[in-house]
């Protein structure tokens, strides 16, 4: 059974339509007149483990290659619960660790905050509190200014968080020397290209009815795109109770996509061109299982979709917010399809500060 939309927006649904504004706001709080990015940062850092849960996780997953590719800094994400669970850790004194939370309480996040100290490592904090728990414990500390976040589904402070480490591994690439200029001119257009993709909504809204008819979906990506499917894959969960795996394209073709013989639909989400072997996977997959195939990102011709959601974007950074804002809306558009209440999701419950 379907439900009529409610003609009052939802605190997830203003929130979302907020991020034009937070992330310009954003950008001219962190980035002065002569492209300098005002971060307090440690110079001589090689190395970067960023530390996270839920939501923020994925942005951290998101900052680890992005750190790689335009900083050429090895990273690597770790979920809070994992850290605290190793016996070892990184603790070379060339490593910053990077604590990304909303509210700065989370009980993980400060956990393993308070654990690599304990290895004498220099800690940076992502937050949207100032003055909270993590942002006193840290040695560095970066502020989201996303506002209050009501929904419980993170929305716009998950994509300040994202720009603030695409600012920061921006940070480091200038330290070494790179030249950054061109990756400002592009962050400079997310507000426009957002206030673009916020047209979408009735595009989107089609998709999502035809996916609130399963109660499965497998969605799937290559590269830095599988930590915006991990996030388009945890803001459906959480907001429809709809059973959504998320999985890297190539491994998903390793037995996992046996499940499709139950006529579950796919979306594979891609911030750049379709490679050729995306294309191929895809087709493979249409061929020996038939499932509905919806792509958010570029699709191809030589792939068969029955659904595609894409913004022409010429900065693939940039394209990765968009895609954020596109899942997002799908999230919001299935739940309020199946009749959710998407700010207050049965059993979960948010730190908001």
């Amino acid at each position: 059974m379907f439900f009529e939309k409610k003609e009052e927006k939802s605190s997830m649904e203003l929130e979302i339509f907020e991020q034009a504004e937070i992330l310009e706001h954003l950008l001219s709080t962190h980035v002065n007149d002569s492209n300098y990015i005002l971060f307090d940062v440690p110079t001589d850092i090689q190395k970067v483990v960023l530390v996270a849960s839920g939501s923020s996780y994925h942005c951290a997953r998101y900052a680890a290659d992005l750190f790689g590719d335009i900083a050429n800094v090895e990273a690597r994400a770790m979920y809070s619960s994992e850290f605290l669970l190793k016996s070892a850790v990184p603790h070379d004194s060339d490593i910053l660790y990077v604590f990304i939370t909303q509210s700065g309480e989370t009980t993980d996040t400060n956990k393993a905050l308070k654990r690599a100290k304990e290895f004498g490592v220099r800690t940076l904090c992502i937050t949207n509190k100032k003055g909270s728990t993590i942002w006193q414990a840290s040695d560095f500390q970066i502020d989201c200014h996303a506002g209050e976040e009501k929904s419980i589904a993170a929305t716009k402070s998950l994509t300040t968080q994202m720009l603030c480490c695409t600012l920061l591994a921006l940070k480091y690439a200038a330290i070494k020397g790179l030249d950054i200029a061109d990756y400002i001119i592009q962050l400079k257009t997310l507000p426009e290209m957002l206030r673009e993709t916020y047209t979408l909504q009735p595009e989107i809204a089609k998709m999502a009815k035809f996916l609130a008819k399963f109660k499965n979906i497998v969605i799937t990506a290559d590269g830095i795109s599988y930590a915006l499917a991990k996030e388009a894959s945890l803001k459906i969960k959480e907001t429809s109770y709809i059973n959504v795996i998320s999985m890297i394209l190539g491994e998903f073709m390793h037995g996992h996509v046996a499940v499709l013989n139950n006529k579950h639909p796919l979306i594979y989400i891609n911030d750049s061109e379709l490679s050729y072997t995306a294309i191929r996977n895809l087709n493979k997959i249409k061929e020996d299982y038939d499932p509905p195939i919806c792509i958010i990102g570029k699709s191809n011709e030589k792939v068969e979709t029955e659904y595609n959601i894409n913004i022409d974007c010429e900065s693939d950074i940039v394209k990765s917010f968009c895609i954020v804002v596109i899942s997002q809306l799908l999230a919001l558009e299935v739940a309020e399809t199946l009749g959710r209440n998407v700010d207050k999701p049965k059993g979960l419950h948010k730190v908001v500060v």
